[in-house]
């Protein structure tokens, strides 16, 4: 049996139309009959999917409080339809929102605590805005963002960038990078900074609305630790929470990691 297997079938949407069109593959685990919880949102990271262990650890503990758990990979990744280098910030975001929506219906889903990983966190701070801009700003029970990565192309790739990444993005519109977490190289479009500056967060106050904890590891490779520490300067929410997990990486899989995960998405429903 798959890891996917012990928490539903795999459903799949369609998003966008015509030649936008892509295949979104998700897993809906409904509440318990009578469970008022506010469901759990996963938002993956960069080439990450839904099949990985903190997603799944997520719907695993989801399924025990008995309350709702929404996965999905985004377009180009895991199981879902459509090439990764179309996909942008505002692509991925406009796919997030489209699984909310269907939950909406097909769940009932209302009250959601979004759970961010590195790119997810940035998706569910845009996610978050977007449902206030809806009216839908009490939807939100709050988020946990696990090395979060809000405007990484703008603040931590394009800085970087070497003179031969620069002509290979102004040449190939893309430029590739090795990646210590599988054998293909990570692939960085034009498209996709130039869409990161149209959705930047950390130039102004985020008003997220919500309570969020955020946990960052103190030995992550990819996005430093002074990234969040930034990232909390401009939330305007009193009730955010930073944990800094001394030897922790970007991925936060270890046990006691997962662990310091549940606790913070138990205390936010705790206090919903």
């Amino acid at each position: 049996m798959s890891q996917n297997e012990t928490n539903g079938a795999t459903e799949r949407l369609t998003v966008g139309t015509d030649t936008e069109a892509r295949d979104i593959a998700m897993i809906l685990l409904p509440e318990r009959q009578g469970n008022a919880l506010p469901h759990l949102v996963w938002l993956g990271g960069y080439r990450s999917d839904m099949s990985g262990t903190k997603a799944v650890e997520l719907a695993r503990f989801a399924e025990r409080l008995g309350t709702g758990c929404i996965r999905f990979d985004y377009s180009g990744h895991g199981a879902s339809g459509g090439a990764f280098v179309d996909g942008t910030i505002s692509r991925w975001l406009e796919e997030a929102l489209a699984v909310v929506d269907h939950a909406r219906s097909r769940l009932g889903t209302r009250r959601m605590l979004l759970v961010g990983s590195s790119m997810g966190g940035w998706l569910a701070l845009l996610a978050a805005q977007e449902l206030q801009r809806r009216g839908h700003g009490g939807d939100l029970a709050g988020m946990v963002l696990i090395a979060p990565a809000p405007d990484f192309t703008v603040e931590l790739i394009e800085p970087n960038l070497t003179a031969e990444q620069r002509a290979s993005l102004a040449e190939r519109g893309f430029f590739e990078e090795p990646t210590p977490y599988g054998p293909d190289p990570n692939i960085y479009t034009l498209k996709l900074i130039e869409d990161g500056r149209r959705n930047r967060v950390l130039g102004s106050v985020i008003d997220a609305g919500c309570p969020i904890h955020v946990l960052q590891g103190m030995e992550d490779p990819d996005v430093p630790y002074s990234h969040a520490i930034r990232l909390m300067e401009h939330l305007s929410c009193d009730d955010a929470v930073l944990t800094l997990i001394r030897g922790g990486d970007h991925r936060l899989s270890r046990p006691e990691d997962i662990d310091k995960l549940l606790e913070a998405v138990s205390h936010i429903i705790d206090a919903s």
